[in-house]
């Protein structure tokens, strides 16, 4: 049954969804969020440390994402808690049901994020946010002079280990193949760096330390022959999952199922929008999660205007 007819509503409370929330209402629009997760705030409640957001450097990454909601509050921002099982596009409406419920809304913006594949090994979890990364240009300037980890063998990985070479003292690039996947402009740029040391038919089994990650015990496939790594930190670059299954039918997706929409975020479905990391682009941090959920907003906002 049909309960409610918002405005907007706004899949997601990460950085994307809450900064869609605040100029969404900053514009007049009777909107809700819907969040799976018992927290607001996305990946970045699990960043020890943020130093490249404007404004705020050093700052906890609970801490930002409890900002950044206490900021959605303050403005009066409707939340539900609740599991988005399916979008239907009507000619003038979108359907959204939530938990079995049907909610009725003349705009919708996605902002579900991504999920970093993880290695699942012990001490991954343990230790995310103290030396496991998952980004890094979030978290190489931490590493400055030290000696770090990337796991992976694509193209990410490559731009990561490149990437942190420039200032980290020494980068091991760990792989599982015995070539990389990666291409081959970004493979010849590495291989001629001199403070980097590759080891393919490798994978990593644990990650160790108590308060930070001080080594890495590693596998060589070929001889089964296990040794430890001493190393600072560790980037996990093994592939990135855009969470985009509930609509990868209503609207075009890239090859790796990243939703396709411009800087203003809109997608080929009238009055449907994709905010964050869900949407193809070059950069994903939260800087430009945050810019994506004004642009939805707005263009949300345009939408009902017009229409």
């Amino acid at each position: 049954m049909v309960i409610e007819m918002y405005d907007l509503i706004i899949i997601g409370s990460g950085p994307a969804g809450l900064s869609a929330a605040v100029y969404g209402m900053r514009g007049g629009l009777k909107l809700l969020v819907v969040e799976k997760a018992p927290m607001s705030g996305g990946q970045v409640l699990n960043t020890y440390e943020v130093d490249n957001y404007l404004g705020m450097p050093g700052i906890n990454g609970f801490d930002m994402g409890m900002q950044f909601r206490a900021h959605a509050d303050k403005l009066g921002v409707e939340f539900r808690e609740g599991s988005v099982t399916s979008i239907e596009n009507r000619q003038e409406k979108k359907l959204v049901t939530v938990d079995g419920e049907v909610l009725e809304a003349k705009t919708v913006i996605l902002a579900t994020g991504a999920q970093h594949a993880h290695l699942n090994v012990p001490g991954e979890e343990k230790l995310t946010g103290m030396g496991v990364s998952y980004c890094a240009t979030c978290d190489g300037a931490f590493f400055r002079g030290k000696t770090v980890a990337v796991a992976g063998g694509g193209d990410v990985a490559l731009e990561d280990a490149i990437y942190l070479a420039r200032t980290c003292e020494k980068v091991y690039l760990i792989h599982r193949r015995d070539e990389l996947r990666g291409a081959q402009v970004l493979q010849q740029e590495l291989m001629a760096l001199p403070n980097v040391e590759f080891l393919y038919s490798h994978v990593v089994e644990e990650i160790q330390g108590e308060e930070k990650v001080d080594n890495l015990r590693v596998k060589n496939l070929k001889t089964g022959n296990s040794s430890d790594l001493a190393v600072d930190g560790i980037f996990v670059a093994v592939g990135i999952h855009p969470d985009t299954e509930l609509v990868r039918s209503m609207v075009h997706c890239d090859e790796n199922g990243y939703i396709l929409a411009g800087e203003d975020c809109t997608t080929d479905v009238p009055g449907l929008y994709a905010a964050g990391d869900i949407r193809r682009k070059p950069i994903r941090q939260i800087v430009t999660a945050v810019a994506d959920g004004a642009n939805a907003a707005v263009s949300a906002g345009k939408f009902i205007n017009n229409n």
